[in-house]
């Protein structure tokens, strides 16, 4: 793309993932020289730092856009799939934030702390791919080790926030703690004082969506179709922050410590870990931080080159907004 500051940009869809893209651009100061909010239909927002336009979304919509911010949606085809060829046939370059494209081998699956020049494939579809929350704060995490040490095999456990679901799977469990009468239904059981082992539909091998995602997209984005990777990705009634425990098998040993520090100087994570002072990340302060959370840090006792990690970050935020804007930044040279 070239560097022609500043940018006019369009965000198209403007539920929890769009609002907070509308704020990440705001915070980052993104180069901005116009702004469409695009929706379904035609009307006034207001969020706690002003009010905007949305306008009903058409092919037009996007004349003279330069970026194209999708926020994705999950299950049906989204918004990227139906006026994506529109928008980049007007110049436009799309970053996607729905699950349409991200195993599309001619389509870049973007961390920027991860594999930022996979951002330059861009040019053979005209879009990147945003990848899935659980994805993004388990690669941030796992790649400075993957670097130094070479991974061989992944188990992660996901307790994921209702957030990830949108504003549905908010409501549902606000009415829920609240006792009101569930007009919404998010999730196939009550969340509320409760956990569901089920994130997405189940496919092959009677593993989820969700858990096929962090599968494949951590492949694609580590450019490795080695690493042995298994889910179980659930559903817990927090608001906002997914959790992760992860544990990894290495090529090469490692002391607590080091892998400790080798973490702790990597862009884009943050390390909590102190057992002696029940120090570690909890979801409820990663709320609005743009970290990756790293804590629990130990090796297993029983297997060499063994180790558990615990993971948190928030789902909104770093595992969709920021991400997007950060991949937008990679786009015009800014970082």
């Amino acid at each position: 793309m070239k560097k022609k500051m500043p940018y006019n940009v369009a965000v198209v869809g403007i539920g929890a993932v769009g609002k907070m893209i509308l704020k990440v651009l705001r915070t980052r100061n993104f180069p901005i020289r116009n702004l469409k909010i695009l929706g379904r239909t035609s009307r006034e927002i207001d969020v706690e730092w002003g009010k905007y336009n949305v306008e009903a979304i058409s092919p037009d919509s996007f004349n003279e856009i330069d970026i194209a911010l999708f926020a994705g949606t999950e299950g049906e085809k989204g918004a990227a799939v139906i006026y994506g060829p529109e928008a980049i046939k007007r110049g436009a370059v799309i970053i996607d934030n729905g699950a349409d494209f991200r195993l599309d081998p001619e389509v870049p699956l973007v961390v920027p702390e991860v594999n930022p020049k996979d951002v330059k494939r861009y040019k053979n579809k005209g879009i990147i791919a945003n990848p899935n929350c659980s994805t993004i704060q388990m690669v941030v995490a796992l790649w400075p080790i993957h670097k130094e040490l070479r991974i061989n095999r992944i188990i992660v456990c996901t307790y994921q926030a209702v957030s990830g679901a949108g504003r549905d799977g908010i409501q549902q469990l606000e009415n829920e703690l609240s006792g009101k009468e569930a007009t919404v239904k998010a999730f196939a059981y009550r969340i509320a004082h409760n956990v569901i082992p089920q994130v997405g539909s189940f496919q092959e091998d009677d593993f989820t969506t969700e858990e096929w995602k962090m599968v494949r997209e951590t492949q694609k984005i580590m450019h490795s179709d080695k690493i042995k990777i298994s889910a179980t990705t659930v559903r817990v009634p927090v608001y906002t922050g997914h959790s992760e425990a992860v544990y990894i098998e290495t090529k090469k040993s490692i002391k607590v410590e080091q892998l400790r520090q080798l973490l702790a100087s990597s862009a884009g994570l943050k390390v909590i870990d102190n057992p002696q002072e029940n120090k570690y990340p909890l979801p409820i302060d990663a709320e609005g931080k743009d970290e990756v959370f790293v804590g629990r840090i130990r090796k297993d006792p029983f297997v060499k080159n063994g180790f558990w990690l615990w993971i948190v970050s928030d789902n909104l935020l770093k595992g969709a907004a920021l991400n997007a804007v950060q991949i937008a930044e990679l786009l015009i040279g800014r970082i």
